[in-house]
């Protein structure tokens, strides 16, 4: 997965990670509460860090009301999205309890990795998506290879030579040059294309009939590294008005949409205020690359998940400490 000749940085998109566990892990502690969250979490930490050995870790999770200046562009923004839903049951919980129960965990998940050396960032009012992709541009990781672990295809804008993105449900791995390979797009021009084809996930509707396999077709220029914009776009799209293709007059008519939907798809730069920026410096340029063994084992057994085997995350975690303490 890895260029072993260069230090390397795990960057994690947390709440994309800990919803897939809350999803998908039945664990119940001895106290009788879900703790699929978290353990699930820190299984696939442990996981994570098996594969990719990196010198340090960094988890970035949405802030609260994270989504609101995107909101403010377009109201439709992640609206309309379906409630969670589990592929397990838990007897006697109602749909309050399980909210409850959520939050909880996720709480709870914060205190467990403030016991690790893992830098934890979150700011109000912004996405992680943000705070990655200022991580991903710090200059404190220049000649560092980035490793995104995410499920989240809007990551693929930021692939160099130096950034991959590991999408851990589909088992994928993403480099700037199989992105062309896999969609016809370069890395720096994939934000454009997906501009165009819009996002289900986050409700924002494209251009009718304009999928990504259709965008590269009628973009073919789109797979140069070569950085194009919107202008380049419209100005192609109405160049060819008169071959009757009717995608370029759907660009052309829909180009507002077209222009929102970068608006709120582009992370570079990144939608962080000077203030904000200025604390995920301080965040990562100061941090201090403690591990307590002890106290993570005692929040396990306090909260019913004594079973958790820390013995192999405990020893990455380790590593890191010593590490980033000697250098």
């Amino acid at each position: 997965m890895t260029d072993t000749n260069k230090k390397r940085v795990m960057v994690v998109d947390a709440l994309n990670l800990f919803i897939r566990c809350y999803i998908v892990n039945p664990s119940i502690s001895t106290n009788g509460n879900p703790v699929g969250g978290i353990v699930g979490f820190l299984g696939s930490l442990r996981k994570l860090m098996r594969e990719t050995k990196p010198d340090q870790v960094i988890i970035c999770w949405d802030g609260p009301g994270g989504s609101q200046k995107r909101r403010e562009s377009v109201k439709e923004y992640k609206q309309g999205r379906k409630p969670l839903r589990k592929n397990y049951e838990i007897e006697g919980m109602d749909e309050q309890s399980e909210k409850e129960n959520k939050i909880w965990q996720q709480a709870l998940l914060l205190e467990i990795l403030n016991n690790m050396p893992v830098v934890q960032l979150m700011l109000p009012n912004v996405e992680a998506d943000d705070i990655i992709a200022m991580v991903c541009r710090h200059q404190i990781y220049d000649g560092w290879q980035k490793v995104i672990i995410s499920s989240d295809k809007d990551f693929l804008q930021l692939m160099d030579e130096d950034t991959i993105l590991f999408r851990p449900i589909q088992k994928k791995i993403h480099t700037w040059k199989n992105v062309i390979e896999d969609f016809g797009i370069s890395a720096q021009n994939f934000v454009l294309a997906r501009a165009i084809a819009g996002d289900k996930s986050d409700n924002l509707a494209g251009i009718p009939r304009a999928g990504l396999p259709t965008v590269a077709k009628r973009l073919s220029f789109l797979s140069e590294t070569k950085d194009y914009n919107l202008d380049d776009i419209y100005d192609y799209c109405n160049s060819k008005l008169e071959t009757k293709v009717k995608f370029y007059n759907h660009v052309v008519e829909g180009f507002d949409t077209v222009e929102k939907n970068y608006q709120i798809m582009n992370l570079v730069p990144p939608s962080i205020s000077p203030q904000g920026r200025k604390k995920i410096n301080y965040a990562i340029e100061n941090f201090e690359f403690d591990l307590n063994a002890t106290e993570l084992k005692r929040q396990s057994i306090n909260n019913g998940f004594a079973h958790f085997d820390w013995s192999e995350l405990i020893a990455s975690m380790r590593r890191i400490t010593n590490n980033n303490k000697s250098a």
